[in-house]
C-alpha cells in the first residue's frame, strides 16, 4: 500500500492540497488500483498483438461547411434594455 509520503507527493505534483483524511483515503484507492493494474499485467498475452484502435477509423469528422448566420437580433431582443436594436449597460470605465 502507498504511503501518505508518496500520496502527498504525486498530490503535491498535481498541485492538489489534500487533508489527512483525504490522503488516507486516497492511499487505499490509489493502492487499489495499482494492485489491479498488477493483476492485469498478469493476463496471458502471448500471440495478442498490440492494438490501439479497433475500428479502422482515421479522422473521422465531419468536413467544414461555412453557415451564414445571424443571432444578433434574436440575442438583443432577449435582453432586457435593449432600444433600437443597442444594448444599454452598466458604466465599465471610470
Amino acid at each position: 500500500m502507498l504511503t501518505k509520503k508518496e500520496v502527498q507527493k504525486i498530490a503535491s505534483l498535481a498541485r492538489i492540497n489534500l487533508t489527512e483524511k483525504e490522503l488516507e483515503r486516497h492511499a487505499e484507492t490509489i493502492s487499489a488500483v495499482l494492485d489491479y493494474m498488477k493483476i492485469l499485467n498478469e493476463a496471458p498475452t502471448d500471440g495478442v498483438l498490440p492494438t490501439c484502435q479497433v475500428t479502422g477509423l482515421a479522422n473521422v469528422a465531419r468536413a467544414d461547411e461555412i453557415k451564414k448566420s445571424d443571432f444578433s437580433t434574436e440575442l438583443v431582443k432577449q435582453m432586457n434594455g435593449a432600444q433600437n436594436n443597442k444594448l444599454k449597460v452598466s458604466k465599465v470605465f471610470e
